[in-house]
């Protein structure tokens, strides 16, 4: 079969392959535009028990209609609704008379992806006819996102358990809560995925147990923020999106401004901020009364481990009012490690047995970045294991060269954030690959037809995919003004090495940034030359961020640059 040739494809239909998509043919209608998605549904791995809070959970230019009272708290609620919002987006824009979903190939799986000749060849399969299809474009939008591939333990003796052993991915669409025959459910993982799945089977009627790890084996169970905000902020979620309070995390992407030279320049300042991020720490803890409150089993080894700030664990939103009473009463908490497997029962090192009838893994996801060769993810500036690459594909140097700027960098991110340089005792994670070293978190250092969208974790996606994709829409079409190679290094290894400080553990892999969606997301809009999502300077700094701020990114970006309507069409075709 003849490749199929189109002017751009997209990885990926969750949030930001919907949103790169979509602003990209705002500005290119006519653009021979395909969209390549694994699955049968967009959403990528938020069509699962993901809660979102309201006016975040919806791109600038379509409202979403508000779900009924019963599914909501605090203004935050499940997931199946923001499913059912993407399933009308991709209906409802159309775009040279074919809409966003008839430009999406479902059920593709992606197997590889090279570079021939100046244009990106995508090998793959049609996962069900089973007919293997090569599809060539001249630019590429990689969103396959973080959490495209789930992560299962090693569980020794597996394979002499008669149960099952589900991940979250599949404990949605499972039997598991309504079938008569399973009435223990074993829980592994430390996150807010384990916890939804604990909460979900205890109300079912399942006789629940938590296993959590030693403690010196990994980061420890996550934090659970309240959902309620503080005075006219309605939510948690809407108070920390504000401007003002981004401002009191130590970085690089805060304006430079006589307020954050106080907050982390000054010995007071840094008090300040410490003391906030205390007092949130204590309401976290206070609220889960882990000592105290009335439990079955084992509740107290709950408590997150090191605290809020360094964000060294995962982090949740307490999105039921009932959450740790319900855990608390009938969840059996144990912490240990798995030895074996047998029937029906759990075996941990300490020697207490578990009898079990289903292992429930909420062990998380790793991006899906598979289908580049080895030697490639390294020109792209993606992940990779050195271990693993061909003899010869990389020069010593450019390791040396990489190390040597992010040492540089460590000493530039103490000299700038002191309050890193202490961290607290905690449990730091063995790294085997490199980290991201992406531009922006976006864009390879030498290649300008491909771009990464979704490979930065951040607090909320849906602003972080709308801004990435009007940044990389401007980019693709050589419309920034790029610093030199060196520069963007430079950068680069900045923004590794103050990850590392500020994040811990978390901050390995270099794309960690969850307490800056906005500042990151100004910055890169900054960078475009666009201002409209900004207000006056009260509402700028007090007001939270909200979708409809961006609404007039689109049009702003075009009076700037102008889009296929207001100059002459430059259509990309192979040469």
């Amino acid at each position: 079969m003849e490749p199929q040739e189109f002017d751009l494809v997209v990885v990926g239909a969750g949030l930001s392959g919907i949103a790169a998509a979509r602003f990209y043919l705002d500005i290119h209608p006519q653009c021979r535009l395909l969209m390549l998605e694994r699955d049968e549904s967009v959403g990528g791995a938020f069509n699962s028990n993901t809660q979102w809070p309201m006016e975040a959970a919806e791109f600038s230019d379509q409202k979403m209609t508000r779900p009924p009272e019963e599914d909501t708290y605090y203004d935050f609620f499940k997931a199946k609704h923001t499913t059912q919002y993407l399933e009308h987006y991709i209906d409802d824009h159309k775009f040279n008379g074919q809409s966003l979903r008839e430009r999406i190939r479902f059920g593709f799986e992606v197997q590889n992806i090279r570079r021939q000749d100046l244009i990106w060849v995508v090998s793959g399969q049609d996962k069900k006819g089973g007919a293997n299809i090569k599809i060539r474009a001249v630019k590429l939008i990689v969103a396959s996102g973080l959490a495209s591939t789930p992560v299962l333990p090693t569980l020794p003796g597996k394979e002499k358990f008669e149960g099952s052993i589900l991940h979250q991915e599949a404990f949605g669409q499972s039997s598991v809560l309504s079938a008569p025959d399973i009435q223990r459910i074993t829980v592994l993982g430390e996150g807010k995925s384990s916890a939804d799945m604990i909460y979900a089977s205890i109300k079912a009627g399942k006789s629940v147990t938590w296993i959590v790890r030693t403690p010196g084996l990994s980061s420890g169970p996550g934090f659970f923020l309240p959902a309620k905000g503080k005075g006219p902020y309605k939510n948690a979620f809407a108070l920390g999106s504000t401007r003002v309070v981004a401002t009191l995390t130590p970085s690089f992407f805060n304006p430079d401004n006589w307020w954050t030279k106080f907050l982390h320049g000054t010995s007071l300042g840094r008090k300040v901020v410490s003391a906030a991020w205390s007092s949130a720490d204590r309401e976290i803890r206070d609220e889960a009364n882990f000592e105290s409150r009335p439990a079955k089993k084992g509740f107290e080894k709950l408590a997150h481990r090191a605290p809020v700030f360094w964000q060294n664990q995962t982090g949740g939103l307490l999105n039921r009012p009932d959450f740790w009473e319900t855990i608390a009463q009938n969840a059996e908490i144990y912490e240990g490690e798995i030895s074996d497997l047998d029937k029906k029962t759990i075996h941990l090192k300490s020697g207490e047995e578990i009898p079990t009838d289903v292992i429930l893994c909420g062990t998380g996801w790793q991006p899906s970045l598979g289908f580049f060769d080895q030697d490639l993810l390294a020109e792209l500036g993606l992940p990779y294991n050195p271990k693993n690459m061909p003899t010869g594909a990389l020069p010593p140097k450019n390791a040396e060269s990489w190390a040597r700027l992010e040492k540089e960098a460590d000493q530039k991110v103490l000299a700038h954030f002191p309050q890193l340089a202490q961290p607290p005792p905690h449990y730091q994670t063995s790294v085997q690959s490199t980290p991201y070293r992406l531009y922006k978190g976006i864009a390879p250092l030498n290649f300008d037809s491909i771009v990464f969208v979704g490979h930065v974790l951040v607090g909320s996606y849906f602003r972080a995919a709308e801004c990435q994709a009007t940044w990389a829409t401007a980019y693709l079409d050589k419309l920034l003004v790029m610093p030199s190679v060196e520069e963007k290094q430079t950068e680069i290894a900045l923004f590794i090495a103050w990850c590392r400080r500020r994040y811990l553990s978390k901050g390995e892999k270099g794309n960690w940034m969850v307490f800056e969606l906005i500042t990151y997301t100004d910055k890169l809009l900054q960078e475009v030359g666009l201002s409209s999502h900004r207000k006056n300077w009260f509402r700028d700094l007090f007001v939270p961020c909200i979708a409809t701020d961006l609404s007039g990114l689109k049009e702003e970006y075009v009076r700037k640059y102008g889009d296929d309507a207001t100059k002459p069409a430059k259509v990309d075709s192979p040469p």
